[in-house]
């Protein structure tokens, strides 16, 4: 019996663990790629200059008190020589080749305000660098170094990037030159509030101070993205990294090699987030769209009769699930192209064909009124009055309106209305006194969430609440 149990477990082992060797044999082996792919990868060491102190004009002291950029403060190495006003400050990054005559990719915030730019290659040759151009909004910098005949990566597909695809990223972290690290994508098209043009792959590929700037490649050794910056809680690598997808280094890189600079197409509407109760008063089946908070007067979405309370579904083909799928769409045209944009309006979809400008730069509290009528509480839980003509100067020129005076109920507090904003419409009607208000709050259905378009220092945004729930809580 002894003997025939432990033969039984020994199969049961043998069985067990055959799954666990198949896995591990079938990890990617990451060493012809890094041979490949290393020597095309480059070491970028930045100098700002400091300047010598001058006797009467406040000396090392007080000059040590200038704002010094962002990336000097994370990496930086200055004398104590108190002949330095302020001193010296260097930074170190990464970059790769791409192409064999002396190209080189970077980002904008490795090299932003640096006044020498060296860049050391694979064998340890060292070039000073010429600044192509640079652009901060999708932080990309284009370098030039007198040199032929040299390594080069080729680019690959960022949209061909699926999560869970391994990926690796090779660059200098913490100046330890030519260090290889992999991972897997995570995910993609995530956002970023500096860089709204860019719809970042997030990995779990340990990336560090000095890997910005370097190349995140595929299995075939091809670049997919450049690597850019991550998310921390203590300044270092805890498994959320992202990159630049390659076509939006293409494009910048191409853009800046022509003529130095970069162009976007701009659509001219504020956009935000679509919520559930957005969704359910604008008639939608679920939370889905860039919901447009006001246009620009004028205009590329306002020529086009785009308008404030519209949900905007699809941008020339291409659907919009969140606010954040708008700007990297839109910027990726230039300036003058057309395009076609798909709205939802009062549960009618209707489209839109749009000639886009030009991004700009590339070429207090609300007070209430004390003005008419006020109009007391409602089923919104809202008190509201007329603006008087001094006044509506005042809130920053809204066109119509009415001014809350006080907020009764608790969902309408929750929700985030205050004494001061002025509703200027109703589930996207108009609001141009107290009178229309009452009539538009008359004709709301009880148990159906609410969305009102306000007016809060100088910008529109929508607000959407259910204000019968609030009453029976």
């Amino acid at each position: 019996m002894r003997k025939t149990f432990s033969i039984l477990m020994i199969l049961v082992l043998a069985t067990a663990a055959s799954p666990i060797q198949a896995q591990v044999s079938g990890l990617p082996d990451f060493t012809e790629l890094m041979e490949t792919a290393g020597p095309a990868v480059v070491n970028i060491r930045v100098t700002q200059f400091g300047s010598i102190s001058r006797p009467g004009r406040g000396g090392a002291e007080n000059d040590a008190q200038e704002e010094i950029p962002e990336f000097f403060r994370r990496f930086f190495d200055t004398p104590n020589d108190p002949r330095f006003g302020r001193p010296d400050r260097s930074g170190a990054g990464s970059g790769f080749i791409y192409d064999s005559s002396g190209y080189i990719i970077t980002n904008h915030h490795v090299i932003d305000d640096a006044d020498q730019i060296i860049v050391r290659l694979a064998d340890r040759r060292e070039f000073e660098a010429e600044l192509v151009g640079s652009d901060e909004l999708s932080d990309i910098a284009l370098l030039k170094i007198d040199a032929l005949n040299l390594p080069a990566l080729k680019f690959g597909s960022a949209e061909e990037l699926r999560p869970g695809e391994w990926v690796a990223a090779i660059g200098s972290p913490f100046n330890f030159e030519q260090s290889i690290t992999s991972g897997i994508v995570s995910a993609k098209g995530r956002s970023n509030g500096s860089q709204q043009y860019v719809p970042f792959i997030q990995t779990d590929v340990a990336i560090n101070q000095g890997n910005s700037g370097g190349p995140l490649l595929n299995m075939k050794g091809e670049v997919v993205g450049i690597n850019s910056w991550i998310l921390s809680s203590n300044g270092g690598y805890i498994g959320l990294s992202f990159s630049i997808p390659i076509e939006v280094a293409a494009s910048t890189v191409q853009q800046l090699r022509d003529t130095g600079r970069v162009q976007r197409g701009l659509l001219g509407v504020e956009v935000g987030v679509v919520t559930r109760e957005i969704a359910e008063a604008f008639d939608l089946d679920r939370p889905v769209g860039a919901l447009v908070n006001n246009t620009t007067r004028g205009g590329a979405a306002d020529r086009a009769g785009i308008e404030p309370g519209d949900i905007i579904l699809d941008f020339n083909g291409e659907p919009i699930e969140t606010w954040n799928d708008l700007p990297p769409l839109v910027g990726a045209n230039p300036p003058g192209s057309e395009a076609t944009v798909t709205v939802t309006r009062n549960g009618v979809e209707r489209s839109f064909d749009v000639v886009l400008d030009a991004l700009p730069g590339e070429d207090g509290e609300t007070l209430a009124s004390s003005g008419g009528g006020s109009s007391s509480s409602n089923p919104l839980g809202l008190a509201v009055d007329d603006i008087s003509p001094a006044r509506r100067g005042e809130l920053g020129d809204p066109t119509g309106g009415v001014v809350i005076t006080d907020v009764e109920s608790d969902s309408a507090w929750r929700a985030g209305l205050r004494p001061g904003d002025v509703i200027l419409a109703i589930n996207n009607r108009d609001v141009g006194n107290t009178g229309e208000f009452e009539e538009l709050v008359e004709d709301l259905e009880e148990e159906r969430s609410v969305a009102l378009r306000i007016w809060r220092n100088g910008a529109s945004s929508f607000i959407a609440y259910r204000p019968k729930a609030s009453e029976e809580e």
